[in-house]
């Protein structure tokens, strides 16, 4: 793991081993990651970047497996391909002022053709401010469909009843964070965005974390929604807060709607989030 923190910011651990994601996310001395208290999917790859703070989810497919189209005998893989993929280091700087790590993630996805995601975590130190910038590139000789989402994974037994979400992407502006019936809850948004373009997701106060409220920021130009995710089944305890490219429904249906937009060869798409704690 590679410890990535400055001045006020979270002090976050990269994992390297598969896509830089965040593993451990460490606020007012509390890791907040769900670690072991995660649903059992059975993929070995996935539970364990479920057990991070961050994972990613892409970039040839998003959430469950589907059918690889022209080919039913074949599956995408839970949560995509790029899960599990080692990320090689370009630059890692570090100082009390700020932070910054450059890394670059080949992907082979279950097509067969190749992706590339050009990954920039930056800490402002002053700010407190975690960026993440990735930039998505087709690497192969005909057409890839490009989807990201960001899982951002909390362990319920930090929270209280308290801890809120808020957001204008919320039909109701804001929810407790045991939402819905039971044990579970998930419902899927369009993110609405300020006139910057980027929409504003708050969830908090945490008391665990001495008050303390995780805010995030996202791009809509390319994570135009907003999933919500919760799961208190024995021994799941997680809450999932997670900007999508596109919204949750069947690759078949996004196909229909012309939502499956390819990268021509060479071609690159960029998504952005942003996150702090106060």
């Amino acid at each position: 793991m590679i410890e990535f923190a400055a001045g006020n910011g979270p002090r976050v651990f990269l994992d390297p081993t598969s896509v830089m994601d965040i593993a451990g996310c460490v606020v007012a001395g509390i890791d907040i990651a769900p670690k072991r208290a995660i649903p059992d999917d059975g993929d070995a790859r996935i539970d364990h970047s479920l057990e991070g703070f961050l994972f990613t989810c892409g970039p040839d497919h998003i959430r469950h497996p589907e059918p690889v189209e022209g080919d039913e005998g074949r599956f995408f893989p839970l949560h995509g391909s790029a899960s599990g993929n080692a990320a090689a280091v370009k630059s890692l700087e570090i100082s009390d002022m700020g932070a910054e790590c450059v890394c670059h993630v080949p992907v082979k996805t279950a097509t067969g053709g190749d992706m590339l995601i050009e990954r920039q975590w930056t800490l402002n130190g002053a700010s407190g401010v975690l960026e993440l910038t990735d930039t998505v590139i087709n690497k192969s000789d005909r057409p890839l469909p490009a989807m990201m989402m960001y899982h951002i994974n909390f362990g319920a037994k930090h929270l209280d009843d308290g801890v809120r979400l808020e957001s204008q992407s919320l039909p109701e502006k804001s929810l407790p964070w045991r939402f819905g019936d039971g044990d579970h809850g998930i419902f899927c948004v369009p993110a609405v965005a300020g006139e910057d373009g980027w929409s504003a997701t708050h969830f908090g106060p945490i008391a665990a974390l001495g008050g303390l409220s995780f805010h995030l920021e996202v791009d809509t130009a390319t994570l135009p929604f907003l999933q919500i995710w919760r799961n208190q089944e024995a021994p799941a305890h997680i809450v999932g807060i997670e900007p999508a490219s596109h919204r949750w429904t069947s690759r078949r249906k996004l196909a229909e709607e012309g939502a499956l937009e390819p990268l021509l060869p060479d071609e690159a798409r960029t998504f952005r989030l942003r996150i702090r704690f106060a």
